[in-house]
């Protein structure tokens, strides 16, 4: 999930979850404060509490020092230097104290401009109502003026009341037949090769965007994707692709379609991790966040080579810099739209192995995503999955289906239960395999990827 920078005020992950951090970021603030009253520390003393008092302000100096060092090294990132314009809630950005350029309020969504601390107290208040959301980060261009980003406001409320008209007009509901090679091919998707995947990819320790070397991992699974690729029947191709906002690559594979090539289903995950515990550097081995929903991927390409070649195209991508601010995800939908590529829908995989709600409860996040396509994982769930859905919001940019959605295109993302109940160990050093982590539950979210590859990739539907 998008969380980029822990909290001038101290609000990391240091508590089990993100309330936990708040209120240990408060204590932090307020005992700080109270070393500045002479009379509130004579109150504190008194009732023994002056050691501890003095304490905290020595952890916030410590703090104010590590969010600098944090600020420093994001401002070395190629799409992070000065201030940034992003589109966050606009409730998050007023509280953070952000420059806010301009609201959206049927959307909820405002253009601010921010600098690295600002980003950090967009977190803190994030943290403070429970929802770890996100921003999405903008290109920085001395030929784009804030006036052309405001557009973007418009263009997400346009989307929106796209969707209402055609949720309010739509007469039938849509309606699957089941596919018996679909039938076939689900049961081969395999928890043991998903667990082997998350184990291989949380091993590395860490998978951050901003790393001297951030390409370390994204070679060594290319690398295992081409050799995945050499043995399959079908045709299929791999490639990184650059961005101007990080150094980081993001990963596309390729099977061409037969017949409608130039039509395509996206099935995406994030790659990078990032650990927001104390100095926000160290070891993030991102188990759940997101080395699952990219295993995801990974275990449903391995069927998807041993069917017949879809109609139409499937790309597979896994994203750089989810948790920069959508940054590899952005600038791909972006590079789509501009070419006018005929994108039929969109599945975002992000955390998919913390069943916070139960064994094969998934939540369906239904804030900018497409209403058609909440609709098509309803019918699959009814025909392949048999799992209980809940209708959840998590905010603005809070994962990559959020950069296609502006775009315009149809988008979803299924998510491994409510917003409030996954896995609170995410951005920590403990965010890891344990007793928790539910193999089976995950491999339900590959098989909706080879679901919608082989349903989507093989129908002449499209989105309203």
């Amino acid at each position: 999930m998008s969380l980029e920078y822990p909290s001038s005020d101290g609000a990391a992950p240091i508590g089990r979850n993100c309330r936990d951090s708040v209120n240990f970021a408060e204590r932090i603030r307020d005992k700080t404060e109270i070393s500045r009253d002479t009379n509130a520390m004579n109150r504190a003393q008194t009732k023994g509490q002056w050691v501890w008092a003095d304490w905290m302000t020595g952890v916030g100096v410590i703090w104010a020092l590590g969010l600098s060092a944090l600020a420093a090294s994001a401002a070395d990132e190629p799409g992070m230097r000065g201030r940034v314009r992003v589109l966050a809630d606009h409730a998050l950005l007023r509280k953070s104290g952000a420059r806010i350029l301009q609201f959206e309020p049927e959307t909820g969504v405002a253009l601010g401009e921010l600098d690295s601390f600002s980003q950090a107290r967009l977190q803190l208040w994030a943290h403070r109502e429970g929802k770890c959301g996100g921003f999405e980060a903008l290109p920085q261009s001395p030929f784009r003026s804030a006036s052309d980003d405001a557009q973007l406001l418009l263009e997400l409320r346009d989307l929106q009341k796209r969707d209402q008209k055609w949720k309010a007009q739509s007469k039938t509901a849509l309606r699957l037949e089941s596919r018996p090679e679909i039938v076939r091919a689900l049961p081969l998707v395999d928890s043991s090769q998903l667990k082997t995947w998350v184990t291989w990819l949380s091993s590395f320790n860490s998978r951050v965007h901003t790393a001297s070397d951030p390409n370390v991992h994204v070679e060594q699974l290319r690398s295992k994707l081409v050799d995945l690729l050499a043995v399959a029947k079908l045709p299929a191709t791999v490639d990184l692709i650059g961005h101007r906002a990080t150094r980081q690559k993001s990963i596309r594979v390729r099977l061409p379609g037969s017949v409608r090539p130039d039509e395509t289903v996206v099935l995406g995950a994030h790659l990078d991790s990032i650990n927001q515990d104390w100095f926000g550097s160290g070891k993030a081995p991102g188990a759940d966040d997101n080395a699952s929903g990219s295993a995801n991927l990974l275990e449903a390409l391995r069927v998807l080579l041993q069917q017949g070649q879809p109609e139409r195209s499937v790309e597979l991508f896994w994203y750089a810099g989810e948790e920069g601010g959508l940054l590899g995800s952005a600038e791909i939908a972006a590079q789509y739209k501009a070419a006018k590529r005929k994108v039929v829908g969109v599945l975002q995989l992000d955390m998919t192995l913390y069943p916070g709600d139960g064994a094969f409860v998934l939540g369906s996040m239904t804030d900018f995503t497409s209403p058609w396509m909440r609709q098509y994982l309803s019918e699959l769930n009814r025909l392949y999955l048999g799992a209980k859905i809940i209708e959840d919001q998590c905010g603005y940019g809070c994962s990559d289906h959020a950069s296609w959605h502006r775009s315009g295109y149809a988008a979803i993302m299924p998510f491994e239960a409510t917003f409030d109940r996954m896995n609170s160990n995410l951005h920590t050093p403990k965010d890891v395999i344990d007793s928790a982590s539910h193999f089976e539950h995950s491999a339900m979210f590959s098989r909706l990827a080879v679901a919608i590859a082989m349903d989507l990739g093989n129908s002449t539907l499209t989105p309203p």
